[in-house]
């Protein structure tokens, strides 16, 4: 007897397609509630305003077209912080969380999504990287909030309650690289002043450390022998980085009297270094982007497109991409077999990772780029470090956000899409199957260079 017909299963979504939906439903509804009457103080946002500043926090970028403080809400600020904390976290990892919290576990599809919201390799103990997470991004931020809670409550004469919720919202925006501030100026009024700076600068150190480095801490904080790779090119990759960008700008901005030049030399350190952590994908600032010189801003549209490490809150494409990178490189300039990296050899297909992820995200910022300069008037130096900022979901910018065209803006939302996702991530999402080949094409070596 002839078994029955089996009926067509409901297609199920892979990782990769439901992290991509699951960040759009997000922006979605965060545009509609940005929307509501509640959320602003004068004249309705349209709906690209609402859009761009919902893709903005939800892809924890921080770029606007209109004023955080001024034209939102009370309730309009409290939903775009929402916004950032589901997109730092990741909207899968938060479900995943929530899962945790009423079922007390995860199964393996909540397990497969969570994994790829959070770029965590593996899935075996996530539950308990997820509440690793959780510890550290609460402990940081409610340090955070409580150090610039005082500060702006104390040292700048806020009141108690205002100054709580400026605590909070700004040590949640600097955690998940967010670069969202409740004053007018971003953080310009506090550049001299360390109590802000520095607890804020804490705080994007640590949200782009990434998950790798958490558990890394955790098991073996002591025995730096035992670190995996990733580990140990985060933690060299970030203080070197630090140390350069800082180097950078107080050589370019010594002088100029429109950014380092007006400040004591001491305030001038302290100002170079905290753009040298923004440039992480964070996004504040304390110095007038549009006042620097031109080889400041290129040397910041590379420190933005390197990004933090992996697995974290912030983009760009990775300390460990850049490193492999530019293993790559100098293996093929010495002529070496192996590509090496601290005293580990690479695989082949980490070489191919690396080459992708960078091809794709320069792809991505030069199609930015020329759209943009086909459609404005700003310099190629401005239009190519806002693509940068918003692929690299920054939100640095030398003013020219809010004057550009609705068309141009809608290419920056793409662009502050495509890299909080990652570029990689969003092709496979759109890749209508997976196919395996099961044979190999004959091998053929052509010239190169």
């Amino acid at each position: 007897m002839p078994s029955a017909p089996r009926m067509p299963g409901r297609p199920r979504l892979r990782p990769v397609q439901a992290v991509v939906l699951s960040f759009l439903v997000v922006i979605a509804l965060g545009t509609a509630a940005l929307r509501l009457p509640a959320s602003y103080a004068g004249r309705a946002p349209t709906l690209l305003e609402a859009a761009f500043t919902a893709t903005s926090a939800t892809t924890v970028t921080g770029l606007g077209v209109v004023d955080t403080e001024t034209f939102w809400t009370g309730f309009g600020q409290v939903v775009i912080l929402c916004l950032i904390k589901l997109g730092g976290l990741g909207v899968m990892t938060f479900a995943s969380l929530m899962g945790l919290l009423v079922m007390r576990r995860l199964g393996l599809t909540q397990r497969l999504d969570a994994a790829a919201s959070s770029r965590t390799s593996g899935i075996g103990d996530l539950p308990g990287v997820l509440r690793l997470l959780v510890t550290v991004s609460a402990a940081v931020e409610l340090s955070v909030a409580a150090c610039l809670t005082l500060r702006f409550w104390l040292g700048h004469g806020l009141p108690l309650p205002t100054a709580a919720w400026h605590g909070l919202f700004h040590a949640v925006s600097a955690f998940n690289n967010a670069g969202f501030a409740l004053h007018s100026a971003n953080l310009m009024d506090f550049v001299a002043d360390p109590f802000v700076c520095l607890p804020i600068a804490a705080a994007i150190i640590a949200g782009g450390l990434g998950l790798p480095v958490y558990v890394t801490f955790v098991r073996h904080f002591r025995r730096p022998s035992r670190w995996p790779l990733t580990a140990r090119i985060v933690v060299v990759g970030t203080v070197a980085l630090l140390a350069a960008g800082t180097a950078m700008y107080l050589v370019m901005e010594w002088n100029n009297p429109r950014t380092l030049g007006a400040l004591d030399p001491a305030s001038r350190v302290l100002a170079a270094f905290f753009q040298s952590v923004t440039t992480r994908t964070a996004g504040f600032n304390s110095l007038d982007y549009g006042q620097m010189h031109p080889v400041t801003l290129m040397a910041t549209d590379l420190l933005m497109f390197i990004g933090a490490g992996p697995a974290g809150t912030a983009s760009g494409v990775k300390i460990t991409t850049a490193v492999v990178l530019g293993a790559v490189v100098v293996t093929e300039l010495r002529g070496d077999a192996a590509v090496n990296v601290m005293g580990r050899r690479l695989s082949r297909s980490t070489h191919r990772e690396a080459i992708t992820v960078i091809m794709l995200s320069a792809a991505a910022v030069i199609t930015g780029t020329v759209l943009l300069m086909g459609m404005t008037s700003f310099t190629t130096d401005q239009v190519l470090f806002e693509c940068v900022s918003a692929f690299a979901t920054v939100g640095l910018s030398t003013g020219i956000t809010a004057q550009l065209p609705p068309l141009a803006q809608l290419v920056l939302m793409v662009l502050m899409f495509v890299g909080r996702i990652g570029p990689a991530t969003v092709a496979g999402a759109l890749a209508l199957k997976t196919r395996t080949r099961h044979y190999e094409l004959p091998k053929e070596r052509p010239l190169i260079g």
